[in-house]
Protein backbone atom coordinates (compact mmCIF):
# COMPACT_ATOMS: atom_id res chain seq x y z
CA UNK A 1 0.00 0.00 0.00
CA UNK A 2 2.86 2.11 0.49
CA UNK A 3 4.02 1.80 -2.95
CA UNK A 4 0.56 2.38 -4.68
CA UNK A 5 -0.28 5.19 -2.59
CA UNK A 6 2.41 7.49 -3.96
CA UNK A 7 1.14 7.18 -7.72
CA UNK A 8 -2.56 7.44 -6.30
CA UNK A 9 -1.88 11.11 -4.47
CA UNK A 10 -0.11 12.13 -7.65
CA UNK A 11 -3.39 11.38 -9.84
CA UNK A 12 -5.93 12.75 -7.15
CA UNK A 13 -3.87 15.82 -7.59
CA UNK A 14 -4.47 16.05 -10.91
CA UNK A 15 -7.37 18.93 -11.85
CA UNK A 16 -10.69 16.42 -13.15
CA UNK A 17 -10.49 18.12 -16.41
CA UNK A 18 -6.86 17.05 -17.32
CA UNK A 19 -7.54 13.74 -15.38
CA UNK A 20 -10.80 12.82 -17.67
CA UNK A 21 -8.81 13.88 -20.84
CA UNK A 22 -5.70 11.92 -20.26
CA UNK A 23 -7.66 9.09 -19.50
CA UNK A 24 -10.01 9.16 -22.28
CA UNK A 25 -6.84 9.72 -24.61
CA UNK A 26 -5.20 6.36 -23.46
CA UNK A 27 -8.36 4.50 -23.40
CA UNK A 28 -9.61 5.85 -27.30
CA UNK A 29 -5.61 5.66 -28.38
CA UNK A 30 -5.18 2.01 -26.83
CA UNK A 31 -8.84 1.03 -28.71
CA UNK A 32 -7.92 2.31 -32.13
CA UNK A 33 -4.12 0.46 -31.86
CA UNK A 34 -5.99 -2.85 -30.90
CA UNK A 35 -8.39 -2.44 -34.23
CA UNK A 36 -5.44 -1.66 -36.58
CA UNK A 37 -3.97 -4.40 -35.22
CA UNK A 38 -6.52 -6.85 -35.51
CA UNK A 39 -8.13 -6.01 -38.56
CA UNK A 40 -5.60 -4.09 -40.47
CA UNK A 41 -4.38 -0.24 -41.53
CA UNK A 42 -7.95 0.54 -42.67
CA UNK A 43 -9.83 4.20 -41.46
CA UNK A 44 -12.27 3.82 -38.24
CA UNK A 45 -14.44 5.67 -39.15
CA UNK A 46 -16.43 6.17 -35.85
CA UNK A 47 -13.10 7.01 -33.72
CA UNK A 48 -11.12 9.29 -36.51
CA UNK A 49 -12.91 11.65 -38.33
CA UNK A 50 -12.98 10.84 -41.85
CA UNK A 51 -14.83 14.07 -44.65
CA UNK A 52 -16.77 11.42 -46.33
CA UNK A 53 -18.54 9.92 -43.36
CA UNK A 54 -18.31 12.90 -40.74
CA UNK A 55 -22.23 13.35 -41.46
CA UNK A 56 -23.39 9.30 -40.36
CA UNK A 57 -20.53 9.72 -37.39
CA UNK A 58 -20.80 13.68 -36.17
CA UNK A 59 -19.31 12.70 -32.60
CA UNK A 60 -16.00 12.32 -34.42
CA UNK A 61 -15.62 16.25 -34.74
CA UNK A 62 -14.52 16.07 -30.99
CA UNK A 63 -13.89 12.81 -30.14
CA UNK A 64 -11.16 12.55 -32.57
CA UNK A 65 -8.82 14.73 -30.33
CA UNK A 66 -8.18 11.69 -27.90
CA UNK A 67 -6.92 9.03 -30.79
CA UNK A 68 -3.37 8.72 -31.36
CA UNK A 69 -2.79 6.30 -34.42
CA UNK A 70 0.67 5.71 -33.08
CA UNK A 71 2.58 5.27 -29.73
CA UNK A 72 5.06 7.79 -30.99
CA UNK A 73 2.16 10.39 -31.07
CA UNK A 74 0.62 8.97 -28.28
CA UNK A 75 3.82 9.53 -25.83
CA UNK A 76 4.50 12.60 -26.78
CA UNK A 77 0.70 13.97 -26.18
CA UNK A 78 0.89 12.26 -22.71
CA UNK A 79 4.31 13.87 -21.93
CA UNK A 80 3.11 17.25 -23.01
CA UNK A 81 -1.11 18.30 -23.25
CA UNK A 82 -1.31 16.78 -19.48
CA UNK A 83 0.92 18.98 -17.74
CA UNK A 84 -0.14 21.97 -20.10
CA UNK A 85 -3.99 21.38 -19.08
CA UNK A 86 -3.27 21.41 -15.87
CA UNK A 87 -1.19 24.64 -15.54
CA UNK A 88 -4.44 26.39 -17.28
CA UNK A 89 -7.35 24.53 -15.33
CA UNK A 90 -5.45 25.60 -12.33
CA UNK A 91 -5.20 28.91 -13.39
CA UNK A 92 -8.99 29.32 -15.01
CA UNK A 93 -10.90 26.73 -13.36
CA UNK A 94 -12.53 23.48 -14.96
CA UNK A 95 -15.28 24.96 -16.49
CA UNK A 96 -13.43 27.28 -18.52
CA UNK A 97 -10.92 24.56 -19.46
CA UNK A 98 -13.25 22.47 -20.85
CA UNK A 99 -14.80 25.09 -22.98
CA UNK A 100 -11.24 25.86 -24.37
CA UNK A 101 -11.03 22.03 -24.89
CA UNK A 102 -14.18 21.99 -26.75
CA UNK A 103 -13.61 24.96 -29.36
CA UNK A 104 -10.14 24.04 -29.87
CA UNK A 105 -10.93 20.81 -30.57
CA UNK A 106 -14.14 20.97 -32.34
CA UNK A 107 -13.35 24.60 -34.42
CA UNK A 108 -10.27 22.81 -36.60
CA UNK A 109 -12.13 19.82 -37.08
CA UNK A 110 -14.78 21.67 -38.37
CA UNK A 111 -12.80 23.98 -41.00
CA UNK A 112 -10.84 20.71 -41.79
CA UNK A 113 -13.70 18.73 -42.93
CA UNK A 114 -15.21 22.06 -44.47
CA UNK A 115 -11.87 22.49 -46.84
CA UNK A 116 -11.65 18.69 -47.79
CA UNK A 117 -15.20 19.15 -49.26
CA UNK A 118 -14.10 22.64 -50.80
CA UNK A 119 -11.19 20.52 -52.63
CA UNK A 120 -13.18 17.44 -53.50
CA UNK A 121 -15.74 20.32 -55.66
CA UNK A 122 -12.72 21.49 -57.18
CA UNK A 123 -10.79 18.26 -57.43
CA UNK A 124 -13.66 15.65 -58.18
CA UNK A 125 -10.83 13.41 -56.02
CA UNK A 126 -13.06 11.54 -53.80
CA UNK A 127 -10.79 8.87 -53.11
CA UNK A 128 -7.97 11.13 -51.78
CA UNK A 129 -9.84 14.25 -50.12
CA UNK A 130 -13.13 12.39 -48.47
CA UNK A 131 -12.36 8.88 -47.64
CA UNK A 132 -8.08 8.88 -48.16
CA UNK A 133 -7.72 11.19 -45.42
CA UNK A 134 -8.41 10.67 -41.28
CA UNK A 135 -7.87 13.92 -38.53
CA UNK A 136 -7.14 12.64 -34.91
CA UNK A 137 -4.49 13.87 -32.24
CA UNK A 138 -4.10 16.71 -30.30
CA UNK A 139 -2.03 19.10 -33.00
CA UNK A 140 -4.26 21.54 -32.80
CA UNK A 141 -4.85 21.71 -29.11
CA UNK A 142 -1.31 21.54 -28.75
CA UNK A 143 -0.86 24.92 -30.56
CA UNK A 144 -3.88 26.54 -28.87
CA UNK A 145 -2.19 25.65 -25.99
CA UNK A 146 0.92 27.67 -26.83
CA UNK A 147 -0.99 30.69 -27.76
CA UNK A 148 -2.80 30.71 -24.08
CA UNK A 149 0.99 30.70 -23.40
CA UNK A 150 2.02 33.21 -25.36
CA UNK A 151 -1.27 35.03 -23.63
CA UNK A 152 -0.14 34.19 -20.04
CA UNK A 153 4.05 34.10 -20.06
CA UNK A 154 5.31 35.58 -23.32
CA UNK A 155 8.89 36.13 -22.11
CA UNK A 156 9.09 33.29 -20.37
CA UNK A 157 12.18 31.19 -21.40
CA UNK A 158 11.78 27.68 -22.24
CA UNK A 159 14.83 24.72 -23.18
CA UNK A 160 13.94 22.20 -25.70
CA UNK A 161 15.71 19.17 -25.99
CA UNK A 162 18.47 20.42 -23.70
CA UNK A 163 19.97 22.85 -25.53
CA UNK A 164 17.64 25.07 -27.67
CA UNK A 165 16.11 28.33 -25.93
CA UNK A 166 13.70 29.95 -27.08
CA UNK A 167 10.73 32.89 -25.65
CA UNK A 168 7.22 31.46 -25.18
CA UNK A 169 5.83 33.91 -27.61
CA UNK A 170 8.08 32.38 -30.52
CA UNK A 171 7.02 28.98 -30.20
CA UNK A 172 3.54 28.78 -31.98
CA UNK A 173 4.79 30.42 -35.34
CA UNK A 174 7.56 28.39 -35.15
CA UNK A 175 4.97 25.35 -34.98
CA UNK A 176 2.87 26.79 -37.41
CA UNK A 177 5.83 27.20 -40.06
CA UNK A 178 6.66 23.09 -39.34
CA UNK A 179 2.85 22.61 -40.51
CA UNK A 180 2.98 24.54 -43.17
CA UNK A 181 6.37 22.70 -44.43
CA UNK A 182 4.58 19.96 -43.91
CA UNK A 183 1.22 20.61 -45.39
CA UNK A 184 3.24 21.98 -48.93
CA UNK A 185 5.10 18.28 -48.67
CA UNK A 186 1.34 16.45 -49.05
CA UNK A 187 0.98 15.54 -45.31
CA UNK A 188 -2.37 17.49 -44.92
CA UNK A 189 -3.55 15.34 -42.56
CA UNK A 190 -3.29 15.71 -39.87
CA UNK A 191 -0.66 18.91 -39.93
CA UNK A 192 -3.40 21.29 -41.31
CA UNK A 193 -5.04 21.23 -38.31
CA UNK A 194 -1.88 23.47 -36.73
CA UNK A 195 -2.90 25.91 -38.81
CA UNK A 196 -6.66 25.93 -38.22
CA UNK A 197 -5.97 25.75 -34.08
CA UNK A 198 -3.88 28.23 -33.93
CA UNK A 199 -6.24 31.28 -35.64
CA UNK A 200 -9.74 29.59 -33.31
CA UNK A 201 -7.68 29.29 -30.37
CA UNK A 202 -6.58 32.92 -30.80
CA UNK A 203 -9.63 34.35 -31.72
CA UNK A 204 -11.30 32.78 -28.65
CA UNK A 205 -8.57 34.18 -26.11
CA UNK A 206 -8.88 37.33 -28.25
CA UNK A 207 -12.52 38.04 -27.83
CA UNK A 208 -14.83 35.50 -26.30
CA UNK A 209 -13.23 33.64 -23.21
CA UNK A 210 -14.82 34.69 -20.06
CA UNK A 211 -12.87 36.54 -17.36
CA UNK A 212 -14.52 36.70 -13.70
CA UNK A 213 -12.84 38.17 -11.11
CA UNK A 214 -9.55 39.42 -12.43
CA UNK A 215 -10.26 43.02 -13.37
CA UNK A 216 -12.61 45.66 -12.54
CA UNK A 217 -13.73 44.61 -9.17
CA UNK A 218 -15.05 41.53 -9.84
CA UNK A 219 -16.20 42.39 -13.35
CA UNK A 220 -16.99 39.81 -15.86
CA UNK A 221 -15.04 40.52 -19.42
CA UNK A 222 -14.43 38.34 -22.34
CA UNK A 223 -11.04 38.29 -24.24
CA UNK A 224 -8.10 39.95 -24.11
CA UNK A 225 -7.92 43.19 -26.00
CA UNK A 226 -4.11 44.36 -25.26
CA UNK A 227 -2.04 45.54 -28.13
CA UNK A 228 0.74 42.75 -27.48
CA UNK A 229 -1.95 40.19 -28.55
CA UNK A 230 -3.34 41.79 -31.21
CA UNK A 231 -3.17 39.61 -34.63
CA UNK A 232 -0.37 41.91 -36.30
CA UNK A 233 1.96 40.91 -33.09
CA UNK A 234 2.16 37.65 -34.75
CA UNK A 235 3.83 38.94 -38.08
CA UNK A 236 6.78 40.60 -39.13
CA UNK A 237 6.57 44.85 -39.11
CA UNK A 238 6.04 45.06 -43.10
CA UNK A 239 2.50 43.17 -42.92
CA UNK A 240 1.34 45.10 -39.87
CA UNK A 241 -0.58 48.10 -42.22
CA UNK A 242 -2.28 45.66 -44.04
CA UNK A 243 -3.38 43.28 -41.49
CA UNK A 244 -4.78 46.10 -39.37
CA UNK A 245 -7.00 47.32 -41.71
CA UNK A 246 -8.48 44.03 -42.71
CA UNK A 247 -8.85 43.30 -39.05
CA UNK A 248 -10.13 46.14 -38.06
CA UNK A 249 -13.03 45.98 -40.59
CA UNK A 250 -13.76 42.37 -39.68
CA UNK A 251 -14.02 43.81 -36.22
CA UNK A 252 -16.58 46.64 -37.06
CA UNK A 253 -18.67 44.70 -39.18
CA UNK A 254 -18.72 41.69 -35.97
CA UNK A 255 -19.33 44.12 -33.61
CA UNK A 256 -22.62 45.59 -35.88
CA UNK A 257 -23.98 42.04 -36.26
CA UNK A 258 -23.28 41.54 -32.55
CA UNK A 259 -21.17 38.26 -33.29
CA UNK A 260 -18.42 39.50 -30.70
CA UNK A 261 -19.43 39.86 -26.87
CA UNK A 262 -19.42 43.21 -25.73
CA UNK A 263 -16.48 44.02 -22.83
CA UNK A 264 -16.69 46.12 -20.37
CA UNK A 265 -14.39 49.53 -20.40
CA UNK A 266 -11.11 48.95 -19.87
CA UNK A 267 -9.47 49.25 -16.66
CA UNK A 268 -7.49 52.53 -16.78
CA UNK A 269 -4.99 51.55 -14.34
CA UNK A 270 -4.33 48.72 -16.45
CA UNK A 271 -2.84 51.11 -18.71
CA UNK A 272 -5.73 50.97 -21.26
CA UNK A 273 -6.38 47.74 -21.52
CA UNK A 274 -8.38 44.77 -19.43
CA UNK A 275 -6.22 42.72 -17.44
CA UNK A 276 -4.85 39.37 -18.27
CA UNK A 277 -6.85 36.71 -17.42
CA UNK A 278 -4.67 34.82 -14.51
CA UNK A 279 -4.50 37.10 -12.02
CA UNK A 280 -1.33 39.32 -10.68
CA UNK A 281 1.40 36.84 -12.09
CA UNK A 282 0.27 36.91 -15.40
CA UNK A 283 -0.86 40.75 -15.13
CA UNK A 284 2.98 41.40 -14.29
CA UNK A 285 4.51 39.35 -16.75
CA UNK A 286 2.31 41.15 -19.62
CA UNK A 287 3.87 44.73 -17.54
CA UNK A 288 7.21 43.31 -17.59
CA UNK A 289 6.72 43.12 -21.51
CA UNK A 290 5.59 46.50 -22.20
CA UNK A 291 8.42 47.60 -20.00
CA UNK A 292 11.19 46.43 -21.61
CA UNK A 293 9.53 47.51 -25.14
CA UNK A 294 9.19 50.76 -23.46
CA UNK A 295 13.16 50.85 -22.55
CA UNK A 296 14.53 49.45 -25.94
CA UNK A 297 12.55 52.90 -27.80
CA UNK A 298 13.87 55.35 -24.84
CA UNK A 299 17.26 53.80 -25.26
CA UNK A 300 17.15 54.09 -29.45
CA UNK A 301 15.69 57.74 -28.73
CA UNK A 302 18.87 58.30 -26.42
CA UNK A 303 21.28 56.70 -28.78
CA UNK A 304 20.17 59.28 -31.66
CA UNK A 305 20.57 62.04 -30.10
CA UNK A 306 23.78 61.57 -27.84
CA UNK A 307 26.22 63.33 -30.54
CA UNK A 308 24.03 66.85 -30.52
CA UNK A 309 23.47 66.52 -26.48
CA UNK A 310 27.88 65.56 -26.21
CA UNK A 311 28.65 68.69 -28.31
CA UNK A 312 26.86 71.06 -26.67
CA UNK A 313 27.58 70.10 -23.15
CA UNK A 314 31.62 70.38 -24.54
CA UNK A 315 30.66 74.06 -25.48
CA UNK A 316 29.22 74.65 -22.31
CA UNK A 317 32.21 73.29 -20.42
CA UNK A 318 34.47 75.66 -22.68
CA UNK A 319 33.24 78.53 -21.82
CA UNK A 320 34.76 80.54 -18.91
CA UNK A 321 32.55 80.67 -15.58
CA UNK A 322 31.74 84.44 -14.78
CA UNK A 323 32.99 85.32 -11.51
CA UNK A 324 30.37 85.37 -8.93
CA UNK A 325 29.83 88.88 -7.15
CA UNK A 326 30.87 88.77 -4.02
CA UNK A 327 27.94 89.26 -1.46
CA UNK A 328 27.27 92.85 0.35
CA UNK A 329 27.61 93.79 3.53
CA UNK A 330 26.43 95.49 5.70
CA UNK A 331 29.96 97.84 6.67
CA UNK A 332 29.63 100.61 9.10
CA UNK A 333 30.88 104.16 8.16
CA UNK A 334 33.82 105.10 9.90
CA UNK A 335 33.78 108.28 11.83
CA UNK A 336 36.27 111.22 11.03
CA UNK A 337 38.32 110.48 14.93
CA UNK A 338 39.02 106.48 12.69
CA UNK A 339 39.85 107.99 9.15
CA UNK A 340 42.73 110.05 11.05
CA UNK A 341 44.14 107.30 12.41
CA UNK A 342 43.98 104.98 9.75
CA UNK A 343 45.45 108.13 7.48
CA UNK A 344 48.07 109.67 9.32
CA UNK A 345 49.59 110.73 6.44
CA UNK A 346 46.43 112.94 5.61
CA UNK A 347 46.09 114.48 8.95
CA UNK A 348 50.10 115.34 8.60
CA UNK A 349 49.34 117.46 4.99
CA UNK A 350 46.86 119.14 6.48
CA UNK A 351 48.92 120.73 9.77
CA UNK A 352 51.53 121.78 6.86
Amino acid sequence: MAILSTPLQYVKSVPPVTRFFTAATLASSILYLWIQWTTGPIPVAYLTLVPGTSLFFPWTFATSALVEISVIELVISLLVIPASLTYFERLWGTVETLKFIVVCVTGPNIIGCAFNWIEFAVTRNADLFLYGMEYHGQMALFISLLVAFTQVIPEHQVQILGFIKARVKRLPMAYLTFSTIMTFLGFQSPYILIQFGWFVSWIYLRFYKRNVGDSLGGAVTYGDRSETFALTSWFPPFLHTPLSMLGNTVYKLATRLHLVPTSVPHDIESGGYSQVPGGARAEAERRRALALKALDQRLANSSSGSPTQSGASQAQSSRPSPAAPAPAQNERKPSPVEMAVADPSGSDDERR
